[in-house]
């Protein structure tokens, strides 16, 4: 049996709308190997499906299916810290727990460039999966077919604080309530600063952290979907926060935070729980530069 580490992933990071990405030192882990049936247990109290549309098995078995390979059953065991719902990457974790553990299974005759591809057409957008995949900061351009990827690494003394609430925002909610269409004006606002975010996080320039995540794409309308998102936000930069951003879709808020600010996520903490949010839990996170591997 093969074991695999899946880092959680945030997407966007403000202005970069299905473009940008990056991996966060919180992992899920996932266990498999060849089986005659389907057989599939969640190793901790998450509710997963046990079945074929249980979504590490649809991925793993569309790998088999790219390589001419018939699958009749797999042995799997998932334990799924990442949070569901939560807009850091569970779906993408699984999609690329299955094609990483089916590719090494059959003796990985599937690229790096391969696996990235798969998976965003498994997914839609390559935003979670190549991060989860390949670690460090992505950039990358989903063509419909192939993903044009960059990765980074990045060795920063920054936190990525999640503050992560007590509610779910399914994707699909959050993608709905976006524009069909936007203005060149807002087009043009979101990627001079796309383009700012990756360049001062790599050179250190974090005063312009703050700009570069504003948005408006996806945060302004995905903000009444998350109540006390705004006060939140106020929150962390009250207590030093470099920039704070809506991850993926959703509803969780990520402050990025100098590594030197020891006391953020307590303060964080008191303060929420002062005014009234105690359901929203705090946890200090890094860049992941390794992505998924097997341990």
């Amino acid at each position: 049996m093969i074991k695999i580490q899946i880092p959680a992933t945030s997407a966007n990071l403000g202005a970069g709308f299905d473009a940008l990405g990056l991996a966060l030192t919180y992992y899920n882990y996932v266990s498999m190997e060849e089986s005659d049936t389907i057989d599939i247990k969640s190793l901790d109290n998450v509710d997963v499906p046990t079945d074929e549309k249980n979504l590490i098995y649809i991925s793993a078995k569309d790998l088999f299916n790219v390589c001419g390979k018939n699958i009749s059953g797999l042995k799997i065991r998932q334990t799924n810290n990442i949070p569901m719902a939560r807009g850091m990457g569970s779906s993408s974790a699984c999609i690329v727990a299955g094609l990483v553990g089916a590719n090494e299974l059959l003796g990985n005759p599937l690229t790096a460039d391969d696996l990235v591809d798969l998976a965003a057409q498994i997914e839609g957008h390559p935003d979670n999966t190549a991060p989860a995949l390949l670690g460090g900061i992505v950039t990358a351009v989903f063509d419909g077919k192939k993903v044009h990827w960059v990765k980074q690494e990045v060795y920063t003394k920054l936190k990525f604080v999640t503050i992560v609430p007590d509610f779910e925002l399914k994707t699909e909610k959050a993608r709905a309530c976006l524009p069909t269409e936007v203005s060149h004006k807002d087009a043009v606002y979101n990627l001079s600063r796309a383009a700012l975010f990756s360049s001062s996080l790599l050179t250190g320039k974090f005063e312009n952290l703050r700009t570069a995540v504003h948005d408006k794409l996806h945060q302004p309308y995905r903000m009444a979907l998350i109540p006390n998102a705004r006060e939140v936000f106020d929150i962390a930069y009250n207590h030093g926060a470099y920039a704070a951003y809506i991850s993926g879709a959703g509803p969780t808020i990520i402050a990025i935070v100098d590594e030197d600010n020891k006391y953020f996520s307590g303060k964080m903490k008191f303060s929420l729980d002062n005014a009234g949010l105690n359901g929203w839990q705090v946890n200090e996170y890094h860049i992941d530069n390794d992505g998924t591997k097997l341990i």
